[in-house]
């Protein structure tokens, strides 16, 4: 049962955070016994007006870590542009998250609980509670980019199965 603002953040963004680490992995390996150019995937969508593969994983990045970073600073800016990566460039930046979400103690994260966040897009603002912020936004928007990434590449035909998006459980011991 989720406690703790480090519960509902932390936790579940190691987990997905590793597995799509996993899932970038494999789908490379995948491409390179196939010879096939994993590049071409970085700007694939699912439908026309869908924001490309490697807003994706960019996206889930950003609604981890970067939603910790907006918790702690109080405002959440949507980027003013995307980072141009190749295929190997996503998966160096999803393992960026991987090691800094390991930096959060537990400590620090439940502290910042009960504050406020502004989200900011332009003249555009939407203000939350820290958790409102998590519960209602963050956590939506990064489930939904880390399930997009993997839905592209299980239509690309890379041979991917729920436990690989699962990843490590949190199983009783």
């Amino acid at each position: 049962m989720a406690s703790s603002l480090y519960d509902i953040t932390v936790t579940p963004y190691i987990q997905v955070i590793n597995s799509l680490v996993d899932i970038l992995d494999k789908s490379a390996q995948h491409a390179d016994e196939l010879g096939i150019d994993l590049d071409e995937l970085v700007n694939f969508s699912l439908y026309e007006d869908m924001l490309p593969f490697s807003f994706q994983v960019f996206a889930a990045s950003l609604h981890s870590v970067g939603a910790l970073a907006a918790i702690e600073s109080e405002i959440f800016n949507r980027p003013e542009s995307l980072p141009e990566n190749d295929y190997m460039g996503l998966q160096q930046l999803m393992a960026a998250p991987a090691a800094t979400l390991n930096d959060y103690s537990r400590e620090q994260v439940d502290a910042m609980a009960g504050g406020d966040v502004l989200f900011s897009a332009g003249e555009f603002k939407l203000p939350f509670t820290t958790e409102g912020f998590v519960m209602s936004f963050s956590l939506p928007n990064f489930y939904f980019h880390a399930t997009t990434t993997y839905d592209i590449l299980r239509h690309k035909g890379v041979p991917l199965g729920k436990m690989d998006f699962l990843g490590q459980m949190q199983i009783k011991k």
